[in-house]
C-alpha cells in the first residue's frame, strides 16, 4: 500500500470515529431532562385546569355583560319611542292633561238685565270665536262642557241645537276650562280675557261670561272619539325596507 492510500484510509477512519463519538454523546446526555415526579406533574396539570376554568368564567362574564348592554340599548330605543308617542298623543289631545289655567263660565243673564228672551243655549259662532281668541292668547288645551277641543273638533248647529263633535250643549251654565304653559301664562290669559270683546258679544245674546283664576291645577279630559284623518296615509316600505 502506497503512502497516498494510507493517508486516505487514515482520514476516513478519523471522520467515522468522530461521527460515532458525537452520536454516542447525544444519546448518552439529552439536552433537557424532565426531572419532575408524578405528584409535581399532577400539581402542574391542576394549575393549568384552574387557569382554564378562570378564563372560561371571564368569557362567560363578558358575554353576560354584552347581553345586558344589548338589552339596555334596545330598551332605551323602546323608551324613546314610548316617550315620543306619549308626546304626540298629548299634542293631539288624546291624553288627559293637568296644569295651571283659567275657568270661564257662560251663564244666562239675570232677568232684570234681559234685552229680550232669556237665553237657554249658546250659539256655535260665539263658541268658535271664544276658542279662536283663547288660542290667539296661547291657550294650550281647552275643554267646553267637559268635551275636549282638538284641531278637528266640529262645533255647529244641528236642528237648532249646538253640538260639539256630535254632543249637545243644551244646558247652561257651560264651563270652559283652559290650560296654559305655566302660571305666568295663566295670569296673562286671565288679564286678557278680563278686557276681551267676547264678554260683550255673549251679553248681546243674553249670556254672561265669568273668568276665574283657578287656585288649583285644572284637569282636562282626553279626546275620546276616533280621529278622522282624511288627507294622510301610511307610507308602505319597499322590499329593501326603505320608505
Amino acid at each position: 500500500m502506497d503512502s497516498k492510500k494510507k493517508f486516505s484510509f487514515t482520514f476516513i477512519t478519523v471522520v467515522i470515529g468522530f461521527m460515532i463519538a458525537i452520536q454516542f454523546q447525544t444519546v448518552k446526555e439529552p439536552a433537557v431532562r424532565d426531572t419532575r415526579d408524578t405528584w409535581q406533574l399532577r400539581a402542574d396539570i391542576l394549575k393549568e385546569k384552574e387557569l382554564q376554568l378562570k378564563l372560561l368564567r371571564e368569557i362567560s362574564s363578558n358575554e353576560e355583560k354584552i347581553a345586558q348592554y344589548e338589552t339596555k340599548r334596545k330598551q332605551s330605543k323602546e323608551q324613546v319611542l314610548r316617550d315620543t308617542l306619549e308626546e304626540l298623543k298629548m299634542e293631539a289631545g288624546l291624553s288627559e292633561v293637568t296644569g295651571p289655567g283659567i275657568i270661564i263660565s257662560i251663564e244666562p243673564v239675570h232677568e232684570e238685565l234681559l234685552l229680550g228672551k232669556q237665553a237657554d243655549s249658546v250659539s256655535p259662532d260665539l263658541l268658535k270665536r271664544l276658542v279662536n281668541e283663547l288660542n290667539m292668547y296661547d291657550a294650550q288645551h281647552i275643554s267646553i262642557g267637559g268635551r275636549r277641543i282638538i284641531n278637528t273638533t266640529v262645533i255647529r248647529d244641528i236642528n237648532r241645537e249646538t253640538m260639539i263633535d256630535g254632543y249637545a250643549l243644551n244646558r247652561l251654565p257651560i264651563e270652559v276650562k283652559v290650560l296654559t304653559e305655566n302660571a305666568q301664562s295663566a295670569e296673562k290669559l286671565f288679564n286678557r280675557m278680563q278686557v276681551s270683546n267676547s264678554a260683550e258679544e255673549f251679553f248681546i245674546d243674553n249670556l254672561r261670561v265669568k273668568v276665574e283664576k283657578s287656585a288649583e291645577l285644572i284637569t282636562i279630559p282626553a279626546y275620546d272619539e276616533a280621529l278622522r284623518i282624511r288627507y294622510m296615509e301610511p307610507v308602505i316600505p319597499d322590499e329593501g325596507g326603505k320608505s
